[in-house]
Parts: structure tokens; sequence; C-alpha cells
């Protein structure tokens, strides 16, 4: 496993409001400026830089990890996955948001520690799904309302995908 961890920069540090003198026991981080208009960034670019700042995994190729660091990405997986389904329900809107950005927070740090550019899986499991729309237009849906596969449906061909990101045959 490919794993990468940056030399690590001190956070800036706030002046003490008493003295005008940097208390380093005070030190915050200081949001980097975005240009307004510009995007933000991608959840796969915070989440590396997380794991990086923290030392975390971090592969660079997919690869198999240890069944202690899959097993411990399961159960915060799980976790946050249950975090969810408390809130979804009964809200409030505001920790609904919250959980659902830590899924996909830790969804990411998963995949990156697997060394998945899990943005590619997603456009691969994308295309897919769009293939559950009928040539006519029709959309055929169960009764709970979920959207059901067609005729002209095709599979996510996720293999071809992480195999264009270095992931070889003898992991398959």
């Amino acid at each position: 496993m490919q794993s990468s961890h940056p030399s690590q920069d001190p956070a800036p540090v706030v002046p003490s409001p008493s003295s005008g003198v940097p208390d380093p026991s005070s030190a915050v981080p200081v949001p980097s400026p975005r240009t307004p208009g510009a995007p933000a960034a991608s959840p796969a670019s915070l989440v590396r830089e997380f794991h990086l700042a923290f030392g975390l995994d971090a592969s660079s190729t997919p690869t198999e990890v240890s069944p202690a660091l899959a097993a411990q990405r399961g159960d915060l997986l799980a976790e946050e996955a249950a975090e969810v389904a408390e809130v979804s329900v009964g809200g409030p809107l505001d920790r609904l948001a919250h959980e659902l950005a830590d899924v996909v927070y830790v969804a990411y740090g998963t995949a990156l520690v697997h060394g998945i550019d899990l943005d590619a899986v997603i456009a691969e499991v994308h295309r897919s799904n769009m293939t559950k729309l009928g040539p006519d237009g029709r959309v055929a849906r169960r009764a709970d309302g979920k959207v059901l596969k067609g005729d002209h449906y095709r599979a996510p061909d996720v293999a071809r995908i992480l195999r264009g990101q270095g992931w070889t045959a003898a992991e398959a």
C-alpha cells in the first residue's frame, strides 16, 4: 500500500487579546480564502487534506488494506449511517445535513485508504443508473417509488474503472 504523510505545518497562531503576543495554546486554523464564484473544493480533495494533515492512510492506487483497517473503516461507515437513520425522519434538518456530510466524508476517506478515485466510480455508477431510463423515456418504479432496472439497463463496470486507476488483475 502506498501511503503519504506530508510534513506538518503548524496552525496559524492568534495573538492574545491582552498582550498582542501570539498565544500558541489558542492556535486556530484559518480557512483559506476562496475566490467568490470559484467552485468549492471537491469532497475527495478535502478528505485527502484531512488524512494527510492527521497522518492517516492515503493510497494513490487501488489496493487491499489490512483486515483490521478494513474493519475499522466499515465500523466508521456503519456508525455514520446509523446516525443518518436516527435523524432522517425526525430531523432536525441541520443535523440530518451534518450526518449526511459525515457519511460522505467517511466514504471518501474509506475510498482514499483503498486508493480508489471515488469520483470516477460514482460517474460510472451514474452512467449505469441512467440506463434504467427506457428509450421511450418511461421509468419503471416499484410501489415505494424506487426506480427499477429495465431491459436497457447496463451494469456499472467498476472493475474497468479501477483498472484504469492502476488496480492489477492480481488483486482482482
